[in-house]
């Protein structure tokens, strides 16, 4: 376990929020893995590549990746313990020997200068409380020429799940998450702004696009509601209100989301960031 200077975001993912995620990841994936095509295609990996997944999590991208640099192999580095007691669970369930895992502050953690073709995450880029430190450190550990991928949220009003929550707002205390410029979920939300610092932390050719996919959240209505307000934003809000609110408040994101009802699923849509930069051929800094 390496140094952190993230302190509030390692508080966040060794504890509930972490926890969370790792007995969910399976349902966290149906939400998703829509992205995960469009970004493994962007990280254009070869069959003999050494990968880097920053904010890895349970691991999910980082075995994709595995599989994709067959001769090579694949780092994922996180900051939670658990949800990287579940990645190594399962890498070794599914046998994929060439994915690794790490905890760590991509921040800061001292990895291998030029030890890797190509670094990619799936909504792990925004959570740190210096950007530029964090992209100028993972530019020192791609080769020149390498390729940096990731998936980052676009604006809130653009994803349907917290628009179903922020129906709640004369139930729950909802006054967003985080403001542009976080760290949180939202604070690589402007495009400029992204370009901005990945050309600070020492990338080029930066481009950044919009993908939105659809992603299952439960098997009906009360089954997502319930996910919803499970998740670390949804249980945050909960434990500010007494039980009598909680329970208006599971009734009426039920009935919020009803309308999204499909078949045996909930779909909603996630509106993400597709970004992509390289590495410029000069030495590391």
């Amino acid at each position: 376990m390496g140094h952190f200077v993230n302190t509030a975001q390692e508080e966040a993912w060794n504890g509930y929020e972490g926890a969370q995620w790792a007995r969910s990841q399976e349902r966290w994936d149906a939400v998703n893995d829509g992205f995960n095509q469009p970004l493994l295609d962007a990280a254009a990996i070869a069959e003999t590549d050494s990968v880097l997944d920053i904010g890895c999590g349970a691991g999910r991208t980082t075995r994709l990746a595995a599989r994709r640099a067959g001769l090579g192999r694949a780092l994922g580095l996180d900051l939670s313990a658990p949800m990287l007691e579940k990645a190594r669970e399962s890498a070794l369930r599914e046998g994929v020997e060439n994915a690794f895992f790490v905890q760590g502050d991509a921040q800061v953690h001292p990895l291998e200068a030029e030890g890797f073709d190509a670094a990619l995450s799936r909504y792990g880029m925004t959570f740190f409380t210096d950007p530029v430190a964090a992209f100028s450190n993972l530019r020192r550990a791609l080769r020149p020429g390498g390729r940096l991928a990731f998936v980052c949220a676009a604006e809130a009003e653009a994803n349907e799940w917290l628009e179903a929550l922020a129906s709640l707002k004369g139930i729950l205390p909802f006054d967003g998450f985080g403001r542009p410029g976080g760290p949180g979920m939202f604070s690589l939300t402007d495009p400029d702004r992204i370009r901005g610092l990945l050309t600070a932390g020492g990338f080029t050719d930066v481009d950044v696009r919009r993908v939105e996919v659809p992603g299952k959240w439960g098997v009906d209505a009360a089954d997502a509601a319930s996910f919803l307000l499970d998740s670390g934003p949804g249980h945050h809000l909960l434990d500010q209100v007494t039980p009598p609110e909680q329970d208006e408040a599971r009734q009426a994101l039920t009935a919020a989301l009803q309308r999204h009802e499909t078949g045996s699923a909930v779909w909603l849509r996630s509106s993400s960031w597709l970004v992509t930069a390289v590495r410029d051929g000069t030495a590391p800094r």
